[in-house]
């Protein structure tokens, strides 16, 4: 462990913030970012995030975008959201903390993890900057237990 967190969740860290960076430049979900860099693409990323840390994100994003051959997409989430946005390295975070507990829970690897997070309902309430889920519940944000507990539960706890 360096630091104040293990090698394995800084890199899941790197992993998520480079997604949403992706995502964002390519104006795709984050469902389909995932998809379209695919499993051995996430693997590596998250096996080398501490190489890819060092470089420059937008240098490594083009190679992945090049690679995976993403093509820009209509999804603009940061152009529709009436609020402050979040960083890409803030909801990398959102991710990360989401990922490893879904990997505890269900007792599943990470990147098994990454998938079935960003291919839930949370992902998309996530992503949403102008919902409930962001403004009105931002203890969301700072409560990663509730995140993980809607996706657990399959819904928002509107209690």
């Amino acid at each position: 462990m360096n630091g104040r967190e293990s090698k394995e969740a800084n890199n899941l860290f790197f992993t998520c913030s480079l997604i949403e960076y992706i995502a964002r430049k390519t104006k795709n979900k984050r469902s389909d970012t995932v998809d379209a860099l695919g499993r051995t693409a996430i693997e590596k990323i998250y096996d080398l995030a501490d190489i890819y840390h060092s470089d420059n994100i937008e240098t490594v994003s083009d190679d992945f975008i090049e690679k995976s051959d993403i093509t820009v997409g209509s999804y603009d989430n940061v152009s529709a959201a009436k609020y402050a946005v979040p960083s890409y390295w803030d909801i990398g975070k959102v991710y990360k903390r989401l990922i490893l507990g879904i990997a505890s829970e269900k007792g599943l690897p990470v990147v098994d993890s990454l998938f079935e997070a960003y291919h839930s309902f949370v992902s998309e309430k996530i992503d949403d900057y102008n919902s409930s889920f962001y403004y009105n519940s931002s203890f969301y944000y700072e409560a990663p237990q509730n995140i993980l507990n809607a996706f657990l539960d399959g819904e928002i706890d509107k209690s």
